[in-house]
This record gives C-alpha cells, structure tokens and sequence, in this order.
C-alpha cells in the first residue's frame, strides 16, 4: 500500500503534462543545386547534417557533418522561395520528419567561414540557430485561433514580431496574416523585413487544464530579408526581398516600442517531470 501513492501521485503529474512534440527535425547545410516551381520543390546537393556531442564534464559541441548521401528534395515552405534562392546559393534548411521531403525552413547564407550570417529566411526562423547578418535578431510567437485546433495545434491568428539590434529592442508587432514589418533605423544602409505569411500555435493556451498530448509541434511561415551594412564582407547588392502574391499591408512601428505582452508558457515536460519525481522520493522516504 505504501507505494500505492507514489505511483497514483506520478501518475497525476503525467496526466497534466502540455502538449509534447513528437515530429524528428532534421538540418542540413548544402549547395542549391535546383528547384521546380512545378513541383514545388527545391534541392539540396553536398548535404551535411547539423549535431551536437557532449563531453562529460565539457560544454556541448555543434557541428556540420557530411552525409553520406545523394541530394535532398523536399517542397518549400512558400512559393517565394523560387525567386529568393537560386543554384549555387549555400543555404542551411530544417526538414521535418527525416532528410529532406518537407523544409520547413530555408535560410540563405552570407560571408565566409567561420563568421557566416543569413540574409534570407523562408519558413519558420526558430529551425535553425544561424544568426542574421548585422547583428540582427527575431524574437517570434504566435497567437492561437482556439476554434481552428487540431490535437496539439491551431490557426495562428497573429504573430508578435519583435526585431532586435544586437540586444536594444527597437520595434515590436503583432502581424496578421501575409502583413509586413520593416526596420532601418541604423545609418549603415543595414534593414530587415519580415513577412508572416502563415503559421500554427500550440493548442496547450487553449484549454483550461493542461492535458498530456503528442503530436505535431507548431510551425509557422515566414519571409525574412536583410540588407547587410553597408562595406560588410561579402554584401550582395541589388538583393531584393521576396514577398507573397499580392497587396500585403505595411506596419510601421516607433523605435521606442515595447514587446506586446505574451502568456507565459508550462514548464517544459522534462521539468515537470523531474518535479513529480522528487515528490515521489518525498513521500517514499518519510515512510
């Protein structure tokens, strides 16, 4: 009887865990050796798969390794990718569910080694952990439609967009579907663009008690385009940034804005289930 507890008690903590992902994500560097608008797809030659090793004791290692594979296909996240890159471009691109088949994301890489940059982005900018060119970054979330879900995800309604010059905020926004914000308020020539085409957001902020759920992890559609500062090493100029079909509305937003309020998330399931295991070996001991 005495262990009858703790098992019910470990039990309770599983059943009030979020919703978990459970889709592989695999990224890959390369060479774009083609693409095809009629199948929407593009190719990835001279793949090479990014991970990370840890050492005992040591801080964790990343890197690039390359398969021994023949090229990867997989269809693109958005259309707007045929006019943003082009055989010959590096790139770095995350697939879901294994090598190639569906990117997801599709970064353009700028430089030389090793201080290589992205200018260009199509699909979700979280896949991948190359930093923009300029010293610029995005801090991105998505807001659900809670009568559009489906298991762990729903229709994101909007996006908070929030662009970051190195670590000053300059201009935070919510944007709905196919809306773009802008910002070039430095005097180095230096911009960036970024378009929500469409996305999902988890469903976990949907219900009033937190149920234990796998499924696919929320993704979302992004175009995103830098212009380097000006006399950077490798600046491509004439470079314009892709956009979807048709008007999109323009967001202007004032250097002193703030980042629009988000509901804080769960604790992440490992945590949570470290928590329910020191309450196990809680009560274990004091009987």
């Amino acid at each position: 009887m005495k262990h009858l507890i703790p098992i019910t008690l470990l039990v309770m903590c599983f059943c009030i865990l979020p919703a978990a992902a459970v889709i592989q994500e695999v990224t890959v560097s390369g060479t774009i050796s083609e693409h095809s608008s009629a199948n929407n797809t593009l190719t990835i030659a001279n793949p090479a798969q990014y991970g990370c090793s840890y050492p005992a004791g040591g801080t964790p290692v990343c890197s690039y390794t390359p398969m021994d594979s023949k090229p990867l296909t997989g269809t693109v996240p958005d259309a707007s990718a045929f006019s943003v890159f082009n055989p010959g471009d590096p790139v770095v691109a995350t697939s879901l569910g294994g090598a190639g088949g569906r990117w997801i994301t599709i970064a353009k890489l700028y430089g030389t080694a090793p201080d290589k940059t992205v200018t260009d982005i199509i699909g979700d900018p979280s896949k991948i952990d190359e930093p923009l060119a300029g010293d610029y970054s995005l801090v991105l979330s998505t807001k659900p439609d809670c009568k559009t879900c489906s298991g762990t995800t729903c229709t994101a309604t909007t996006a908070n967009v929030s662009i970051l010059d190195g670590k000053t905020l300059r201009f935070s926004g919510d944007l709905t579907p196919n809306s773009t914000a802008t910002y070039s308020g430095r005097n180095d020539g230096s911009s960036v663009t970024v378009t929500f085409v469409k996305g999902q957001a988890s469903s976990t902020s949907c219900s009033e008690r937190e149920i234990m759920m796998t499924g696919p992890q929320a993704i979302s559609a992004y175009i995103v385009h830098v212009v380097p500062p000006v006399g950077s090493a490798g600046q491509v100029t004439g470079t314009t940034s892709a956009t979807p079909s048709g008007t999109l509305p323009q967001v202007t937003m004032p250097a002193n804005a703030r980042p629009t309020p988000t509901k804080s998330g769960m604790l992440p399931v490992v945590a949570i289930g470290a928590l329910a295991l020191v309450a196990v070996l809680g009560i274990s001991r004091r009987r």
